[in-house]
Formats: C-alpha cells, structure tokens, sequence
C-alpha cells in the first residue's frame, strides 16, 4: 500500500477515507447513471425498494465497522465502541430527517416542480450535502478536540432543542418571505418556468438582447434544499458528537443515514402526516441524548448498549404510536 494512504487524517489512515469516499462516489454514480438516467416518476413502491437498498449497504457498511472494531483494524479516538456508535448515530440522524422530508415537500410545492425531476435534484443536494456536513463535523471535531467542555454546551443545547420540541406547536415555514429566496431571485437572472432537468440555461437577456446564463427553479429549489438541511444538522451533528467524538465514526453515519433518505423520501412524502407524533419522540431522544453527557462527566460513563437500546426503544414507540393514532386519518382520507 502506498505510504501516503496509510497517512493520517482526522484521526484517521488516508485509505479508509479514500474507501468510504469511492463507496458513496460509486452509488451517487449509481443512482444518477443508472436508476436515474431518464427523467421519471418514482412511485412509492420503487421508494421503498431503493430505500431498502440503502438501509442494506448502510447496515453492511456498519457491520464492517463494528468487525473492524472488534478486531483492533479500527480504533476510536475516544474508546467508544465503534459499531454501537455508528449504529446510535445512524438511527438517531434518520429518524431526525423525516422532519426534513415535510420541508422538502413544501419547497418542490412552492417552486412547482414535478415529480420525475424532484429525484434528481436530491441526489444532486447529496453532493452538497457530503460536503457540508463534511465541514461542519470537521469543525465539530476541532471544537472538540480544543475545548473539552463543549461538549455540555452540545448537552445543553440537545436538551432544549428537545424541550423547545414537546412544548413549542409545529408551523409550516413560510418560503415566500424567507430571505434566501428573495436574495437569489433579487441577484440572480431566475426562468420564470423549469426547462427540464436543467439547473441553468442560456437564454436571452430582455433588455440587451445577449445570451446570457439564467438559473431555473429547479437550481434555487437544490439551494434552498441544502439550506434547510444544513440547519437540520444543527441538532444532529451535536447528537452524535454527544455518542462518540471519533471524526470518522460521526461522518460515516451521518452521511449513510442521508443517502438512503433521498430513496425514501417519495415513500414519506406521501404518508408524513402519519409520522406526527415521531416529533415526541425525537424530542425525548435529544433531552435523552443531551443529559447522557452531563451523566458520564458526573456519575460514570453510561454502558453505550443502554443507549443504543433507549434510543432504538424511543423512535420505534414513536413511529409505532404514530402509526396507531393516525389510523383513522387514513381510514376517512381513503374512503
């Protein structure tokens, strides 16, 4: 193996970067060359089996850390157990996104664009995704690393971003006054209509007759887009932080649990409104997570299975309740 693969990098060789990184290059590589190739509508059925797929490698992808762990191959900066913590981080930043599947939604509705374009351009917020989450954890790490103590400022923060959950009532953004849209249609030469799968076209300008560049809908849909995931990883990055400090642990799960969401979202984006009371639970896991730091640092370190186990037992009795007190929902909207 060449020396500078064995380098390391973030706490981590060089290689195993290199390998998660050609692992996720091959299945965006995947999905836009080949599952999405031509521009189509992907039904709920389709949804599902591409999301299983995903949930497959991801689940793969941490079988192989948990095993690298368990050999000595993989070693994490803080002791954690690598596997536990992957899987923890895993679920927790999945189960956070649903959230973001309502908000998603909402942008598509406002910019008008079609359902067989919708995928594409989350595959392409993936892209912008991968990279932000890359910085923003990076950072995290630093902080981290720097300052010990800011971890109980994660902790605290978890804590009440997961009271402010319980207590403060649910509102749809309102995207005609957000300031992002107004400032790109306001610096930008914006089609009034989407031009296909196009993020930009050529065009004419209306009043100097040149052809200029002019950036569709469907672009500031993908902008938004990652804006609104950026402020989500707000609470999550500071999630799993407060499992494991290990850079590569925190992205690895973050960044797996994302992909398969995009193969999921045309599944969620027809039934979210029966996820409603997933929000409580998301908000106990958080209050859960957040109070777990200030446990290890007062009374000792929490067996890291408890908390595999609690935050498993929290978003399945979430996702379960919901299902069971939106049944009669359904029941009237189908007949």
């Amino acid at each position: 193996m060449p020396e500078f693969l064995l380098v390391e990098w973030l706490g981590k060789p060089v290689w195993m970067w290199t390998a998660f990184l050609s692992l996720v290059v091959f299945l965006l590589a995947f999905d836009l060359g080949v599952l999405n190739r031509k521009d189509k509508e992907l039904g709920v059925k389709e949804s599902l089996l591409l999301s299983a797929f995903y949930i497959g490698i991801s689940a793969l992808f941490g079988a192989y850390i948990w095993w690298s762990f368990e050999t000595g191959l993989l070693v994490t900066q803080d002791g954690s157990h690598a596997g536990i913590a992957y899987f923890t981080g895993f679920f927790i930043e999945k189960s956070l996104s649903i959230d973001n599947v309502f908000v998603i939604s909402l942008i598509f509705s406002y910019f008008a664009i079609p359902q067989k374009y919708q995928y594409r351009a989350l595959v392409w917020g993936i892209i912008g995704v991968i990279v932000l989450r890359g910085i923003m954890i990076a950072l995290g790490a630093a902080l981290v690393q720097e300052y010990a103590w800011i971890l109980y400022v994660f902790g605290a923060f978890l804590i009440a971003t997961g009271i402010k959950m319980l207590v403060v009532p649910e509102s749809d953004p309102d995207i005609e006054k957000n300031p992002l849209v107004r400032s790109l249609r306001k610096h930008m030469r914006v089609t009034n209509c989407l031009h296909g799968q196009h993020f930009f076209v050529r065009e004419p300008d209306p009043k100097t007759g040149r052809i200029v560049t002019w950036a569709t809908p469907l672009f500031l849909a993908l902008v938004v887009i990652n804006v609104a995931d950026l402020i989500f990883a707000v609470d999550s990055v500071p999630a799993i932080f407060a499992i494991t400090t290990d850079t590569f642990v925190v992205y690895t799960a973050n960044i797996m649990a994302i992909l398969g969401l995009r193969a999921l979202y045309f599944a969620l984006a027809a039934m979210v409104h029966r996820f409603h009371y997933l929000k409580y639970a998301l908000a106990l896991v958080l209050i859960f997570i957040g109070g777990k730091i200030f446990w290890n640092q007062i009374v000792g370190k929490l067996d890291p299975t408890i908390s595999l186990g609690v935050t498993l037992a929290l978003i399945a009795g979430g996702v379960v309740f919901s299902l069971w007190k939106t049944k009669d929902e359904e029941k009237t909207a189908t007949g």
